[in-house]
């Protein structure tokens, strides 16, 4: 009891939550994106930041620049008013270092110590101003810079750079960013319960279509409504509707195959008990005894062989999947059953042989269950045997057939006979249970051939019924049951 009870448990925290997948669906991208824009934030803001300082780095280095000139005697001078000097460093939050260079590469002004721009960078016209990240007394800066020429041929170019640490710059996208991302850290809990929301709406309908059914009788077998719920769902209660159409019908065939039954075993039972009166009957002479006794042995009989084809029809409609299958060989079971049908028609005098493939031939076998195709098999020749009179002037003459296409390869079972055969409107007939075709006077279950058809389903095979000589006085009958591909 302990371990059913631990599978239980376990078969309920493996079951998924449809609601929780699709919530988990649906957050999971959210929440995955969300760090994405928040680095795509970053950037975008240092682009933003970056640009308003920018230009006054270049208004800076353009200032200074138009302050270098050639003196007199060739050399470079730079003079720079100390106002000027004072307004370039007075900035309350960041650091501002400035470079001018001669054309010899000489100190002229500012910090020795300004970081040169690399060796490859493109000098460009005179005066074009160019931005570069840096780096200063380990501080991180950024530095404009420009060339200036200081003769026609600009073989003398001077060197002017402005730098400036990058707080104000920090500090402004730290700020865009807030003014971004502070509003989603709000709007992403909103989100998520407008999701949960959704989806609590969304999945209603099957909630709802789950208190319809469980408000069903257990009788109540009519279709659901599919225009009461969503499109998607509509295809699931189609399903639904056509697994109840087919218990219905299974329910029905059930009890008319009880009653069936019941009629059929009443009439030997009934048989038993008055036979069985009548030699219980003070005064009952030897002979009527005896005859007493020989009826209640043939209702036996006749009660035994229908229980047994109900528990054969029984087995196999309960699946021939759920048995053992192994490749089967087709003239074998069709010998062995010969075999053992050949002692009832020789009784009768009837005339029962085979034709077709020999036991052990490529081909002629399939994968089925060896138990049932022999019943199956055995249902038609005793069928066979049974309705096929012999008489002085005509002998019953059964011939068993198994066949192989060469090209199809599709294998054929035949069962016929010479007997009187069977009528057309009939020929479906007999193959529901219990059928009995009028004026035959044999006794019978009326389930041998159901049981047939039963078979050759599992096995994915047809049986079908026609006359063997049509439009003569014996037309005789021809079962076929034909295998698809091997």
């Amino acid at each position: 009891m302990k371990s059913k009870g631990w599978d239980m448990r376990v078969f309920k925290r493996e079951q998924r939550s449809l609601f929780g997948e699709i919530l988990d669906w649906m957050l999971t991208p959210l929440l995955l994106l969300w760090p994405i824009s928040l680095a795509l934030t970053w950037l975008v803001a240092q682009g933003l930041a970056n640009k308003p300082f920018d230009r006054a780095l270049v208004y800076n280095v353009q200032a200074l620049a138009q302050q270098v000139r050639l003196g007199p005697d060739n050399s470079v001078q730079f003079s720079l008013p100390q106002t000027a000097r004072e307004l370039l460093r007075a900035d309350e939050t960041d650091l501002v270092y400035y470079q001018v260079r001669g054309a010899l590469n000489e100190h002229l002004s500012g910090e020795r110590d300004l970081p040169l721009p690399q060796p490859n960078e493109p000098k460009g016209n005179s005066y074009e101003v160019h931005i570069r990240d840096d780096e200063m007394r380990g501080l991180e800066v950024r530095v404009a810079y420009t060339w200036i020429s200081l003769d026609a041929e600009g073989t003398r170019p001077a060197l002017v750079q402005v730098a400036e640490t990058r707080e104000k710059r920090s500090v402004l996208a730290a700020e865009i960013i807030k003014g971004v991302m502070l509003p989603q850290f709000a709007l992403l809990p909103l989100a998520v319960l407008l999701v949960w929301l959704a989806l609590v709406r969304g999945i209603k309908p099957l909630s709802q279509l789950e208190e319809r059914i469980r408000a069903r009788k257990p009788d109540d077998l009519s279709a659901l409504d599919d225009k009461a719920v969503p499109m998607e769902v509509a295809p699931l209660v189609v399903s639904v509707n056509d697994l109840l159409e087919r218990l219905k019908e299974s329910i029905v065939t059930q009890k008319r195959f009880l009653a069936d039954a019941a009629h059929q075993l009443k009439t030997p039972l009934a048989g038993l008990r008055m036979q069985a009166d009548l030699a219980q009957r003070s005064g009952s002479s030897e002979e009527e005894l005896k005859k007493s006794l020989q009826q209640i042995g043939r209702a036996s009989v006749q009660a035994t062989h229908t229980v047994n084809q109900l528990l054969s029809l029984a087995r196999a409609e309960g699946g021939g999947n759920h048995l053992h299958q192994q490749r089967c060989d087709l003239p074998t079971l069709a010998s062995e059953v010969l075999q053992d049908c050949l002692p009832l028609a020789m009784e009768k005098g009837l005339d029962l042989g085979y034709e077709g493939v020999a036991p052990g031939v490529a081909g002629a076998q399939l994968q089925g269950n060896q138990t049932l195709l022999k019943e199956m098999l055995r249902n038609l020749v005793e069928n066979a045997v049974h309705y096929t009179p012999n008489t002085p002037d005509r002998q019953g003459v059964i011939t068993v057939r198994v066949l192989l296409d060469p090209y199809s390869k599709v294998l054929v079972v035949q069962v016929e006979d010479n007997g009187p055969g069977i009528a057309v409107h009939d020929r479906e007939l007999v193959f529901e249970p219990f059928f009995r075709a009028l004026g035959t006077n044999v006794d019978g279950s009326g389930l041998g051939l159901p049981i047939v058809k039963e078979i050759a389903h599992q096995h994915g095979a047809t049986v079908s019924v026609e006359a063997t000589h049509p439009g003569q006085p014996w037309p005789g009958a021809c079962f076929t049951v034909r295998f698809g591909v091997v």
